[in-house]
This record gives structure tokens, sequence and C-alpha cells, in this order.
């Protein structure tokens, strides 16, 4: 089994926080013939998410100090650098790939392996590319919308494409399998808790939070195809500037802990 960067039920609240500042519609008919396996693996993933990852990650977020959970998020932004400079190389992207070597050179050494992100201020622009996207990149269709095991909203081409990220991941060439599966574990729990606020617009945004979860997937994954310019259509409905406000991401942390 390969590492994976998306933690189970945080894929879902990051497309909602990369769905701030798209401009493409909604799919009008969302290629989900396995809407029935999915609908069931979503149930399982957010059950497994409500009984441990998220129970787990709020106790994460409500002990560490927020500076230090600043610097793990920050040190594991590095390791996912790499794979971004790999799939930019891919896509021959070689301007953002030479902005992406420059974030992993300059946080992993003057930012002390990567817990300080030094590169941001110099204008080394973090970048955001996976395999689905350089498949995507090449004319590789999406394929059917998948809801993965623990791992969350994909697609078949996306799924396909967690294989490579997996290999250009660093923390999968670690020798020591205790060390490598505990990296993996503190990333999801880091990622999750880093989005704890952000699950409140899946409770209270939609009647079904399935298709708003399906629907946001397939909008982000084809914006960032694109570059966040994707193609529009004629049809495309009017978005709700109130949707695409991420500013709740920016609040402070709460106080005390309790329900996000």
């Amino acid at each position: 089994m390969l590492p994976t960067r998306t933690p189970a039920m945080a894929g879902i609240l990051l497309l909602l926080a990369g769905a701030a500042g798209a401009q493409e519609a909604w799919p009008e008919e969302p290629n989900d013939p396995l809407e029935g396996f999915n609908r069931a693996v979503y149930r399982f993933n957010d059950a497994f998410d409500q009984a441990l990852l998220k129970p787990v990650a709020q106790t994460y977020q409500d002990v560490l100090p927020r500076p230090v959970n600043r610097g793990i998020s920050n040190f594991f932004g590095n390791l996912d650098d790499v794979v971004t400079l790999v799939n930019n190389l891919l896509q021959f992207k070689f301007k953002q790939a030479v902005s992406d070597a420059g974030r992993i050179t300059f946080n992993t050494t003057v930012g002390l392996g990567g817990l300080i992100d030094v590169a941001t201020p110099m204008d080394f622009l973090k970048h955001n590319e996976d395999f689905g996207q350089t498949l995507g990149y090449w004319g590789v269709g999406s394929g059917p919308y998948l809801v993965l095991p623990f791992l969350g909203p994909s697609t078949l081409r996306d799924g396909f494409g967690r294989i490579p990220d997996g290999y250009a991941y660093p923390a999968y060439h670690l020798g020591d399998d205790t060390t490598r599966w505990s990296l993996i574990g503190l990333e999801a729990v880091d990622t999750r808790a880093g989005l704890l606020r952000a699950s409140r617009v899946l409770d209270q945004a939609a009647l079904d939070p399935y298709g708003f979860m399906r629907d946001s997937y397939l909008q982000r994954r084809q914006s960032l195809i694109h570059d966040g310019s994707p193609p529009m259509t004629d049809s495309d409905p009017f978005l709700d500037d109130s949707f695409l406000d991420d500013s709740f991401l920016d609040e402070p942390a709460p106080a005390a802990s309790g329900e996000p």
C-alpha cells in the first residue's frame, strides 16, 4: 500500500477550501455511474472520520501550541513540494518547477528541514500539482467519479495517479516502516486538524453532503488542471460569491475545545 498525501475525509475539506476563486460551472451531469457504491464508501469514510480521525485531530489541535502546529504543517508542505516539482516537470511547466526547486532548497536548509517557510517571503510561490493533474493536462479523461476508502473523493484517473505520486513522496523511501507510517499518520492528523473549521461548510451548506462533495471535487479538479482558468460554457450558472469566500479559514482557532 502506497502512502498518500490526502487522509480520510480531508480531501473533502481541501476541495472546499480550494473552491475559492474558481470561476467554472458546477458539472451539469456529474459522471457518477457508481453512485450507489460511492455513497456506501462515503458513509464508511464519514463514520471513520467522526469516530477516530476528527476526535484525534481536535485533541491534536488543542494540545499543540500554534507555532508547533504550523511548523509541522510547513514540514509536510515541504515534502509535498517534491511531488509538485516532479509533476511540473512532467507537464513541461519549467518556470513553476524552478520555483518548486527553490522552495525545497531554501526551506530544507535555511528553514530547518522545512519547519519554517522561508521560501514564500522570497517569492518562491507554492503550487499544487499531482499525477492526476498531469494526466489531465495531457488529455487523459477523468473517468467516472470514485470515492476511495479512507482517501475520499477521486476519479478513476486521479485514483491511478496516486500510485506514482506515492513513489515520488519522500517519506515513501524511508527504510524504517515504523518511521514511514508514523509520518504519514501524523500528516493525516495535521491536515485534518487544519480543516476542522472548514468541515462546518460541508455540514451546513448542503442537504446532500455527498452530492456537494462530489460536485465540488469535480469542479476543483477541473480548475486545477487548467491552472485556474477552465473553459466556460454558455450554460454556466452564477456562483454565489458568499460560497467562494474562504475567509473562515483564517479565523483564529477557538480557545476551548469542542465541536468545530
